[in-house]
């Protein structure tokens, strides 16, 4: 399945394809703030519709995840990294794609604090 998704204000906009069975919720210190339920997945399957200087990255800790955002209304659309393999994935935040029942969606804890 194919899902649209997007900032808040639209400068961001990007579509995913795959079968969204489930999302994570992390404890760290910027996804609880953020209180992004990611979606993981390879990168090839993410594509931007809009142009790439529109976001921003944030990095922390380790510098090993791109935390992308819009530069205008800060949104936390996904996040960009590389899994113990060494493939390209991608964290969308389930929460701007459109049309998605979040209740609907099986949501796994992940301790993001432990060292």
């Amino acid at each position: 399945m194919v899902y649209q998704g997007s900032c808040h204000c639209g400068k961001v906009a990007f579509e995913v394809e795959g079968e969204l069975t489930g999302a994570m919720e992390c404890n760290c210190s910027i996804c609880t703030r953020k209180g992004a339920l990611m979606w993981f997945l390879p990168r090839e399957k993410l594509r931007l519709l809009t142009p790439e200087d529109a976001m921003a990255t944030y990095t922390f800790n380790k510098h090993v995840i791109g935390h992308r955002f819009c530069r205008t209304c800060g949104i936390h659309a996904y996040g960009e990294g590389v899994d113990p393999k060494g493939n390209r994935m991608a964290a969308v935040n389930v929460r701007c794609l459109d049309g998605v029942d979040l209740a609907a969606i099986p949501v796994q804890h992940f301790d993001g604090r432990a060292k």
